[in-house]
């Protein structure tokens, strides 16, 4: 099998795959080097380790050198979160999905919400448009890409958050999207709501609360994400190690 066919089937397996969320090149090969099976890019993790707020702030052109890099050095399927699709128009997505494809990324993750202050949620058959272009684009072209279609209820904290999202995962999945990603959501019950209403892999993401792996498997969930969460905890890490650099006097925390 290709990277593409490998990624592919790891969301049909009957456990869940974790997935590495990387912020570089370095982060990434460890993912590979501990035995990861695919690796993605955190949105976030990956605009603040360059200095950016998250929210399409990193340019894409620094984005795609990155993939590039990734996919020269790590032999593991690498997808790439491109959060609203880096443009507003369809051509503008498409153009940028090309882009990585070319570079040899595999998977994608689109989002139904679009960057700002605050994230605004895009109607629903605002985005059945752009996802069934992107779909179709993605399929005319014989792209070999995994399309993961985050959607944003439960992230944005609304109080319909489980309507909302099954309502979303029944039209993204007739629209043409391969998988579905939830961020934030940790009930045991609303996770098993969201399996049972679609045909699609689901993807969760660490969170306080979340079920532990084993649990996830049982609901029936396929990815589980890190998000940017490993990142913060290793900055965090440094910062305590710096402190202590300089509270000890000495080197001794960091031999």
């Amino acid at each position: 099998m290709n990277a593409f066919e490998t990624f592919a089937q790891l969301h049909q397996n009957s456990t869940p795959f974790l997935i590495g969320n990387i912020w570089d090149v370095n982060s990434a090969k460890l993912f590979e080097a501990s035995g990861y099976k695919a690796i993605a890019t955190s949105s976030q993790a990956l605009a603040n380790s360059f200095g950016y707020d998250d929210g399409e702030k990193l340019p894409f052109e620094i984005l795609l050198q990155l993939a590039k890099r990734v996919v020269e050095v790590v032999q593991i399927p690498f997808s790439v979160d491109i959060e609203g699709g880096y443009s507003r128009t369809i051509e503008g997505i498409t153009a940028n999905i090309s882009k990585l494809h070319d570079a040899g990324v595999v998977g994608i993750n689109l989002e139904d919400t679009l960057p700002g202050a605050p994230r605004q949620l895009q109607s629903v058959n605002e985005f059945e448009k752009i996802l069934s272009a992107v779909a179709d684009y993605i399929s005319q072209n014989n792209l070999q890409l995994f399309l993961n279609v985050r959607t944003d209820g439960f992230l944005l904290g609304m109080p319909t958050a489980l309507n909302e999202t099954l309502v979303r995962i029944k039209s993204y999945e007739s629209s043409g999207a391969n998988g579905v990603f939830v961020p934030c959501i940790t009930s045991k019950d609303d996770i098993k709501q969201v399996v049972e209403a679609t045909k699609l892999p689901v993807n969760v993401m660490c969170m306080p609360n979340l079920p532990d792996f084993a649990e996830l498997g049982e609901l029936g969930v396929k990815r589980i994400s890190m998000g940017s969460f490993l990142f913060s905890k290793v900055y965090d890490s440094a910062r305590q190690l710096l402190k202590s650099i300089d509270e000890d006097n000495n080197f001794s925390s960091i031999l």
